[in-house]
Formats: C-alpha cells, structure tokens, sequence
C-alpha cells in the first residue's frame, strides 16, 4: 500500500487563522493515524503581502499546538525531506519546467502575453452578457470528484483558464497541482471553500498525466454569531490571541478536533493517543461547524484542572512573566519560588483560565488591593462585623497556621463559644484580607498569607472602617 503523504500549505500574509489550525491538524491526524507523512509547504509566492513574521507565526503557532512536521521548512527538529525546497518562492525553476511540458504537449498556449491551460473539447463561442464580450467555450462533460467527506461531486468546467500571468508569475492552481505532484501528495485535505477549484486541478492533473489524488473537502467553521465563515476579524479567530492568554494547546487541539469531526459517541476530552486512533475521514461532517468559545473555555478549565501540580505552577510562572507589565505581575515574579508555588496550588482548582491569575492572587502579592465597594456595603450592612474581626484578631496567636484544618477548626471554636456560625466570621475575614467576597477557601487564605499579615490587614481594615 503507497504511503499516505499530505500536506499543509499556508500562505504567510496573515495571523494564523483558527481554521487554517483545523486544516493542518486533521492533515497531521490523519498523518499520524494512518503512519504518514505531513508535510508543510509555504505558498509564499505574494511578493507584497508575504512577511517573514507572519511565517515565523507558522511556524510558532503550529510548534505551540505540537504539530510537528515531517517534511518542510527546517526549524528546529522539524522539516527537511527530500522534495524541497518547500518554500514556492524557491521552486520558480520546477514550475518552468512543468509549464514547458504543458506547452510541447499542446496543453497549454500563449495570449495576451499570459499562459493558459487548454481544455480538450469541441469549441464555440458565445457572448457573456455579464463580461460584455464574445468568449469561447469548451463542451466537456462534468469532472467527477469522488470527495471523502462530501461524497460525489460534479463541476463543470467550460473555459481556459490563466496559469501563468502576464508578468511571468505562476497562479495558485498551477503552482498547487505542480506541487502536489512533485511531492507526491497523495491525498489532499482542505478547506470546502477550495472545492470551487477542484475541477480545474483536475483537469490540470490530466494535462500533466498524472493521476490526481484523493481529495477531502472539510467543513467551514461558521463565526460564533450570525451567518458566514469565520474571518480573521472575528473575535477568538486567532491562534495567537490563546497563546497569549495562556491557554492550554492540548485543549485548543481537542476543541479544533470537534469542529467537524465526530469520534463515533458522546466522549468530547480525550487524550490525542486516543484521537489519533480513532481519526479517519470518514468520521468528518460534512455540515459547517459553529465555534463556541464557551465550550473552548469549558475544554481549557478541564485541561487545567487535570494538570499536574509542577506543571500548573512552571506555566502559571510562565504566563506572569510574558504579561509582565503591570504592579502586581512583577511583585508575583519577586516573590520567593516557594511563595509563589503555594499561591498558584490555592488558586489551582479555582480558575478557568491563565489569564484570571494576576487579577484572582493580586492581593496576595501586595498591601495595595482595592476593597470592593459592593462587597463591602453588603458584609457590614448585617450584624456587628467589626466586632467579629476584633474578636477573631484577638485569638489569631492560638491558631495553628500549619495547616487548613487547624485554622478551620479554630475559627469554628470561636464561634460556638460566642454562639454564631463560621460564616459570620468568613466573611469579614476575607474582606478584610483579600478585598472581595470570592477567592480561595478562608482557611487556605490564611495558611499561606500567614499570621502575621493577616494580622495586619485586620488592623489596618478596622483602623479605616
């Protein structure tokens, strides 16, 4: 059996598009499930929109999300192989030589100072009320597209079309069969928006006698509200905007595995092992696919959740010291490593995401935390509060701070020996420490500020209340 070999082709005139992740990672599933190889070619052939940041974006963003690449452009340990180079910009030469095959074999001819691709067909010539003008047709019956995931599609293609402009530079549909032939494509899986050019490939395949390959039309992803294609315009349509606020490539690449493919049941967390398994393209929708930032959020939080200990705390360190900016990031990143560990531990099970935590432990890395107004009005409007902060700073030196328990259970004490319940100690406990009603247990709270700078926040709220 050939081997499966396919390829992701980007062009690098843009931030990387969510739905360009979604092509490259059912190319590298499909890859890796069938023990192929992905391959990463560059259209790099707009001179005025192509910059070399965007492409390092490529390259970052598909590094991020762990699809490595086994031929292509060589970064790091990915790339090489032996069909380069992989940059179309680099592969003028090869499309010299195709397009002269093309025309000694009467397939192709010059107009106009272009190069165009000759359908074989009877010839007559009609006028095109939409283009003003006399054009010649070509009768052919309708290319046949066996699509694996959108079935048998027809499309009639009935004019010659350009393959090399008039300034001598080779159009998409040339230089992208070219391509795929020399490098031995043998199946191709892309966007449903290309199956509008999948007949004149077709057709140019048969020009170069070349059996074409597979193809695999896969759904759009619809924009979170109203109709249409998801832009780059679009909120959360970057790659980049979830690098930046730290979310989990494992979730991004769990959640893009959803948007168009069904594994077979209910299960939507899975380990990539197990996706890689179970990846084929009979399992992709052909219906579009609607993101929904809610359930990448969702996704993400599970991801966090599970996430070892060392771990949570070297990408907590991690996401503080790419933001970095502000007062209270800074004063995180001074803090000892052992501080810092233990503040990350308490918020762990907490978050939904990276970038809640400088504004969820800010109070834990500075006196100067705002006392949410809202917050305060509501814990002092019920009983006496003040007093029950007095009475708890009074017995803070009889806690053990060690540990969560003892600290609970010496709250506890001094409430039954007064006659109230926890709460009405919780509440302006944490007030007073933290400035707000949510956060950490009260007990973890005060185990890792300590004692003595919980005691001092009580004097210091109670001197201003």
């Amino acid at each position: 059996m050939t081997q499966v070999r396919v390829r992701f082709a980007p062009s690098p005139t843009g931030f990387f598009h969510i739905g360009s992740a979604r092509t490259a990672l059912f190319n590298w599933l499909y890859a890796r499930h069938t023990g192929g190889v992905f391959i990463l070619r560059i259209e790099d052939t707009d001179k005025e929109r192509n910059s070399e940041a965007f492409l390092n974006l490529i390259y970052e963003s598909l590094s991020w999300l762990g699809l490595n690449w086994d031929e292509g452009p060589k970064v790091g340990t990915n790339g090489g192989g032996a069909y380069g180079p992989y940059r179309q910009s680099e592969r003028g030469e090869i499309y010299r030589k195709y397009v002269e095959q093309l025309l000694a074999n009467g397939r192709a001819y010059e107009k106009d100072g272009a190069i165009w691709f000759k359908l074989l067909g009877e010839r007559y010539e009609v006028y095109d009320e939409h283009r003003k003008k006399t054009v010649t047709k070509v009768k052919l019956p309708p290319v046949v597209i066996e699509d694996q995931i959108r079935g048998r599609v027809e499309r009639v293609e009935d004019e010659d079309f350009v393959i090399v402009r008039s300034d001598g530079n080779p159009v998409f549909h040339l230089v992208n069969v070219v391509d795929d032939i020399a490098m031995n494509v043998t199946h191709i899986i892309r966007g449903e928006d290309h199956l509008s050019n999948t007949s004149k490939h077709v057709h140019l395949y048969d020009g170069f006698g070349v059996k074409p390959p597979a193809f695999a039309h896969i759904p759009l992803i619809l924009k979170q509200n109203g109709p249409g294609k998801m832009s780059k315009r679009d909120q959360g349509a970057l790659i980049e905007e979830y690098q930046r606020r730290g979310y989990v490539p494992e979730a991004l690449v769990n959640f893009l595995c959803l948007l168009g493919w069904n594994p077979g049941d209910d299960r939507e967390k899975m380990p990539i092992a197990d996706i890689i398994r179970m990846f084929d393209l009979p399992g992709v929708n052909q219906s579009n696919a609607r993101f929904d930032d809610k359930k990448l959020a969702h996704m993400n939080m599970a991801y966090l959740l599970e996430m070892p200990a060392e771990r949570f705390v070297a990408r907590a360190r991690d996401y503080f010291t790419a933001q970095g900016e502000n007062v209270v990031e800074q004063a995180a990143l001074a803090a000892s490593e052992s501080y810092f560990r233990e503040v990350m531990l308490l918020s762990h099970p907490k978050i939904k995401g990276l970038e809640e935590l400088p504004a969820y432990t800010g109070y834990f890395f500075s006196e100067d935390f705002a006392i949410d107004a809202k917050v305060r009005d509501k814990v002092m409007g019920k009983g006496d509060p003040k007093a029950r902060l007095r009475e708890l700073a009074e017995v803070l030196s009889g806690f053990d701070f060690a540990s969560d328990t003892a600290i609970e259970e010496g709250i506890k004490g001094l409430a039954a020996k007064n006659g109230l319940g926890f709460g009405d100690y919780q509440s302006i406990a944490r007030l007073a420490v933290s400035g707000t009603n949510v956060g950490p247990s009260i007990t973890g709270l005060f185990r890792v500020l300590g004692r003595d700078r919980v005691r001092q926040r009580f004097e210091r709220f109670l001197a201003a209340a």
